[in-house]
């Protein structure tokens, strides 16, 4: 399935306006993942949005609120998209900073920029190659998926990658976390043996060099029991999906009513075999309820 862009707008850098794309740089689905299974049915557990004393609601029934100590405010999905930001469409670059001046725990998500089209890609170069020359990180902040981020834009291989990062409130404070650590400075002899052991394994970064070997040992063990024929297993459970909870109570007497023969013009209801009908007279054994011969 081709990639599907999460964002289009353009970088705008003085002057310069360059029309790009924005995809997600990371895939789902590459890990193992488990259902949770009710043991005793073999059903899968599903989640339903309730209301107290209503009972499942309709996803159009569910407005934002925001909780006010004293209550809710409540705003339509509508009054949030009609909040003009520039930054929905633009991602202006309004500070260059270097590559290792923002701190890692700053850094959330990458996501892959393109250029719109072939009359954008040469300005598109143009900036990932002065960023590169210069050993910088442009950024900008843009809106998408119903948030403004901070972002910043590096060069990446032949493309340009685009980093989310997070706001200066959104960082816990490392003091407490450090403050029963001693200020002591370490041993020179034992700083000498740590050092000697990074500089004998320090080599270019590769990371094709690890992988997942939890996900790995869990997928032997999965097929391993796949193949046990006396491992467990239950059905698919084809129920109803999220949003399909609540029951359908005239679409479950109509199946009832075709189920026993029903649904005739007269209105009565008519049971197979040779049941009775409402006013209690004997039915025939054929299809259509006419009398057997």
């Amino acid at each position: 399935m081709a990639a599907r862009a999460i964002w289009k707008g353009q970088i705008r850098l003085s002057l310069v306006s360059i029309p790009v794309e924005i995809y997600s740089a990371t895939k789902s689905g590459a890990r193992v993942s488990f259902r949770q299974i009710h043991e005793p049915s073999g059903k899968r557990v599903r989640y339903e949005k309730t209301v107290p004393g209503i009972g499942p609601v309709d996803a159009d029934e569910i407005v934002k609120g925001y909780e006010t100590g004293d209550g809710y405010v409540l705003i339509d999905p509508d009054e949030i998209d009609d909040i003009k930001l520039e930054t929905k469409k633009t991602l202006e670059l309004v500070q260059f900073v270097g590559q290792a001046e923002i701190p890692p725990l700053y850094y959330d998500k990458p996501y892959y920029v393109v250029a719109s089209d072939n009359l954008a890609e040469e300005a598109y170069r143009v900036v990932r190659d002065a960023l590169r020359r210069e050993g910088k990180v442009g950024l900008g902040q843009l809106t998408m998926r119903g948030k403004e981020y901070l972002a910043a834009i590096r060069p990446c291989g032949d493309g340009l990658l685009l980093e989310t990062l997070r706001y200066a409130d959104e960082i816990r404070d490392a003091a407490p976390m450090f403050a029963e650590i001693s200020e002591e400075e370490s041993e020179g002899e034992l700083l000498d043996v740590a050092t000697d052991l990074i500089e004998r394994k320090t080599k270019p970064f590769d990371a094709t060099a690890f992988h997942d070997a939890y996900a790995d040992a869990l997928r032997d063990l999965l097929e391993a029991k796949r193949k046990d024929r006396s491992t467990r297993t239950v059905e698919q459970d084809e129920g109803p999906t999220e949003g399909e909870n609540v029951v359908d109570l005239m679409g479950a007497l109509k199946k009832s009513l075709d189920r026993t023969g029903g649904g005739d013009k007269g209105g009565k209801a008519k049971s197979k075999g040779g049941g009775k009908s409402a006013k209690g007279k004997s039915t025939g054994g054929k299809s259509g309820g006419k009398k057997a011969s």
